[in-house]
C-alpha cells in the first residue's frame, strides 16, 4: 500500500524541494479563486464583460509563472507594475479598435519593448509578460472604451488574488526548500547504495554503469539544487569554517563528491555488500571493522573502494545530522541577511544576447502576425503566441527548433483528447471544470520538465473552455493547430536567419566558460589559495558543467542526427570525469611552502587547457571507441590533490586523441620549457 511517507519521498525524488508541485498549485489556485471572485462580482455587484475574466485567468499564470523576485515585498511591487502595464496597454487596444493598422503596429512595439525589458532582470521579465500578455488579450476580446473600468477589475483581482496566494497560503521559504533538498540529496545517495547493493560485488556490466551513471547525474542536480538555498555573502566565498552556512556547505559538498567518488571507484572493484549494506543501516560497529581492516592492509584496488564506501557513510551521517538540526531549528543559525545579489551594469548594445533575442521575437511576431491575418481576422493571435513563446528559455537556433517542434505536437495531441473530452462530458460544466482545474495543474507541474506536455494540457483545457461555452467546433480547432504551426514556423526560420545563434555557437560559449573556470581553479592553486576559495571555485565548475550539458542537448536530440548521441555521451562523459577531479583536487590540495612536482602538473594542466580550449565544440564530433575505466585503484586517501591534477590532465588528454594533440608528458614539456 503506497503510504504517506511512500508518497511523500517520491515526490522528493522527483520533484526536488517540491518547487514544481508549489507553483502548479499556485497558478491553478490562483486561477479558480480569481474567477470565483469575479463570478460573485459580476452576480452580486457589477456586470463583468468577457474580457474581465480572460484577463483575470491570463495574469493569473503570470502571476504563478513570471514574478520571480525574492522575497513578498518586491514579488508584490512587480505585481502591482504588471497591473499598471496591464490595465495601460488594455487601454490603448481598446482605443485602437477603430484602427486595426495601427494597432496591429502598436501591438509590435509592445512586443519588442516586453522582450527587451528582460535585460532589467526578474522584474524586466515579469512585467514584460504582463504587458504582452494583456494587449493580447485586449486585442481578442477587443472591448470597447466605455467598458474598460469594468475590464480593469480582472486584472487587478489576478494581482491581489495571486500575491495572497502566494505570500499567505503557498509563501516561499528558503529554510523549508533547503530542508527539502538535503533530503532529496540523502534520498539519491541511498538510491546510489541500493543499487551498489543489488550489484552485490559482482563485476559491473555496462548497463549497471549507464544506470549509476544517471543517479550520478540526478544527485548532481539535487546538490545544485540545494546549494542555491544556501545563503552565501556577496563575494559567494564563506569567511571561515565557523560560520553554520559554510559548514553545511562543507557538508553537503562532502556528500556529493563521496557519493561520486563510490561510483568511480566501484566501476574498478565494486564494494563488498556487507559493507553497503553496514552503511545504509548506519551500523557503526561493522563500519568499524571494516576502516580497521583496510587500515591494516597494504593498497589494493579494493581497499580504494572501501575507504570511498566508508568517506560516503561518514558523509551521509553527517548530512542526515544536519537535516535533523535543520527540523529541529530551521536552520535558525545560519543569517540570510548577507545573502545579497550584487548588481550588474546593464549592456544595451546588440551584443547582449537579451537584446538580439528581442529583435528575433519581435521580428518573428510580425511575419507570423502577416501570415496568421492571411488565414484568420479574428483568430491570427494564436500565431503570434506561438511565434513569442518558442523563443523563451532557448539558448539557440537548436534549441529554438526543439521547443517549436515541441509546442507544435503538443497542441495536436492536445486538441485531439481535448475534443474527444469535450464532446463526451458536453453540457456536463460539473465535470468539466474540475478536469480543467486538473489539467491546469497537470500543465504547470510538468512545465520545467517538458514544454510539449504542457502545451498538451493547456490544448485539453481550451478544448473544454470552448466546449462549456458553445464555441468548440472542427473548423475552429483546425484553425488553432493552423496558426499554431505559422507562429513556430516563423519563430524557427527567424532563429536560423536573424542573429542565429548555431547550436555549436552557443556550446563553444559554455565550453569557454568550462575551461575558464578550471583556469581559473588551477591559477588559485598556483597562487597559494586554499580552502574555500578553491571549493567555490569548483563549484563554478560543476554549473559550467551544466550549462555544457544544456548547451549540447540539441546535438544529441532525435530528430538530429541519429548518429550523435553516443559521441554526445562520451563526450561530455570526459568533461564530467575532469569536474570531478575538480573536486577532488579542491578538496584534498592544501598550499604547499614549495612542491615542484604539483607545481609542474599545474602547468602542465594548464598548458593542455591552452591547446584545448581554442578548439571548442569540435570535440562533440570526434568519434571515440568505447572506453572503460583503467584498473588504476586511485589512492584518493592520500594523494587526492596529486591524483586530481594528474586526472584532470588526462582527461583533458582524451577530448582529443588525435595525433596532433599534446599527451600528457608532451603538456609537462612545454610547461617546463615556459617555467625555465
Amino acid at each position: 500500500m503506497f503510504s504517506g511517507f511512500q508518497a511523500r519521498d517520491w515526490l522528493l525524488a522527483n520533484d526536488p524541494a517540491l518547487s514544481r508541485l508549489r507553483m502548479a498549485l499556485r497558478v491553478t489556485l490562483t486561477i479558480v479563486f480569481s474567477f470565483l471572485v469575479l463570478l460573485a462580482i459580476h452576480m452580486a455587484i457589477l456586470p463583468l464583460p468577457t474580457a474581465a475574466f480572460g484577463l483575470g485567468i491570463v495574469l493569473s499564470i503570470e502571476g504563478g509563472v513570471a514574478v520571480r523576485d525574492k522575497g513578498n515585498s518586491r514579488q508584490l511591487i512587480t505585481r502591482l507594475f504588471g497591473c499598471a502595464a496591464s490595465l495601460a496597454v488594455v487601454g490603448i487596444a481598446a482605443g485602437l479598435e477603430d484602427h486595426r493598422l495601427l494597432s496591429d503596429l502598436i501591438f509590435l512595439a509592445v512586443i519588442a519593448l516586453a522582450s527587451a525589458g528582460r535585460v532589467f532582470g526578474p522584474r524586466g521579465f515579469a512585467i514584460g509578460m504582463f504587458a504582452f500578455t494583456s494587449y493580447f488579450m485586449g486585442a481578442y476580446f477587443r472591448p470597447p472604451l466605455a467598458e474598460l473600468p469594468a475590464v480593469a477589475i480582472g486584472p487587478v483581482v489576478a494581482v491581489l488574488v495571486g500575491h495572497l496566494v502566494r505570500a499567505v497560503l503557498l509563501p516561499d521559504d528558503w529554510r523549508r526548500d533547503l530542508l527539502r533538498s538535503l533530503e532529496s540529496v540523502r534520498g539519491r545517495i541511498n538510491q546510489i547504495l541500493f543499487k551498489l547493493a543489488v550489484i552485490n560485488g559482482a563485476e559491473i556490466g555496462e548497463t549497471d554503469r549507464q544506470e549509476l551513471r544517471q543517479l550520478e547525474d540526478r544527485l548532481k542536480e539535487v546538490v545544485l539544487m540545494a546549494e542555491t538555498f544556501i545563503p552565501r555573502p556577496p563575494a559567494g566565498v564563506f569567511d571561515g569554517a565557523a560560520d553554520p552556512a559554510a559548514e553545511l556547505a562543507i557538508r553537503l559538498f562532502d556528500a556529493h563528491l563521496a557519493a561520486e567518488s563510490a561510483i568511480v571507484l566501484s566501476f574498478q572493484s565494486p564494494p563488498p555488500f556487507p559493507l553497503v549494506h553496514a552503511v545504509i543501516e548506519a551500523d557503526m560497529a561493522e563500519l568499524a571493522r571494516f576502516e580497521g581492516m583496510v587500515d591494516a592492509v597494504g593498497d589494493q584496488p579494493q581497499d580504494e573502494t572501501v575507504r570511498a564506501l566508508l568517506w560516503l557513510g561518514k558523509a551521509r551521517q553527517q548530512l542526515t545530522q544536519a537535516i535533523g538540526d535543520g527540523r529541529a531549528s530551521g536552520f535558525s543559525k545560519i543569517d540570510d541577511s548577507k545573502d545579497m545579489v550584487q548588481s550588474q551594469a546593464i549592456d544595451f548594445s546588440l551584443a547582449n544576447p537579451l537584446l538580439r533575442a528581442a529583435l528575433q521575437i519581435t521580428i518573428a511576431s510580425a511575419i507570423a502576425m502577416s501570415f496568421g491575418l492571411l488565414l484568420s481576422r479574428e483568430r491570427w493571435f494564436w500565431a503570434v503566441l506561438a511565434s513569442f513563446l518558442v523563443f523563451t528559455n532557448t539558448n539557440s537556433r537548436g534549441d529554438t527548433a526543439m521547443r517549436a517542434l515541441s509546442r507544435s505536437l503538443g497542441t495536436v495531441f492536445g486538441i485531439a483528447i481535448g475534443l474527444v473530452l469535450a464532446t463526451l462530458i458536453s453540457g456536463e460544466p460539473d465535470i468539466a471544470i474540475p478536469v480543467a482545474a486538473v489539467c491546469i495543474f497537470l500543465a504547470f507541474y510538468f512545465l520545467q520538465v517538458s514544454y510539449a506536455t504542457m502545451t498538451f494540457f493547456i490544448s485539453i483545457v481550451l478544448c473544454l473552455v470552448y466546449g462549456m461555452t458553445g464555441v468548440l467546433t472542427l473548423d475552429l480547432l483546425k484553425l488553432r493547430i493552423g496558426e499554431t504551426m505559422i507562429g513556430a514556423a516563423a519563430g524557427t526560420a527567424v532563429a536560423f536567419i536573424v542573429f542565429p545563434t548555431r547550436t555549436r555557437g552557443a556550446l563553444d560559449s559554455a565550453l569557454a566558460r568550462w575551461f575558464q573556470a578550471l583556469r581559473d581553479l588551477l591559477g588559485a592553486l598556483g597562487e597559494g589559495k586554499s580552502g574555500f576559495e578553491l571549493m567555490a571555485l569548483s563549484q563554478k565548475i560543476d554549473a559550467c558543467y551544466r550549462d555544457v550539458t544544456v548547451a549540447a542537448r540539441p546535438l544529441g536530440s532525435s530528430w538530429s542526427v541519429v548518429t550523435r548521441p553516443g559521441q554526445i555521451r562520451q563526450t561530455l562523459a570526459i568533461f564530467l570525469s575532469c569536474t570531478y577531479w575538480a573536486r577532488i583536487l579542491a578538496k584534498s590540495y592544501e598550499a604547499p611552502a614549495s612542491d615542484d612536482n604539483l607545481n609542474r602538473l599545474i602547468a602542465a594542466d594548464l598548458a593542455l587547457i591552452d591547446d584545448a580550449a581554442p578548439r571548442g565544440s569540435s570535440c562533440f564530433l570526434i568519434k571515440r571507441k568505447a572506453s572503460r575505466t583503467t584498473g588504476r585503484h586511485l589512492p584518493l586517501s592520500r594523494e587526492g590533490a596529486r591524483l586530481g591534477l594528474e586526472m584532470i590532465g588526462s582527461a583533458l588528454e582524451r577530448l582529443y586523441p588525435q595525433a596532433d594533440v599534446l599527451p600528457f608528458a608532451a603538456g609537462e614539456a612545454i610547461a617546463r620549457s615556459k617555467q625555465g
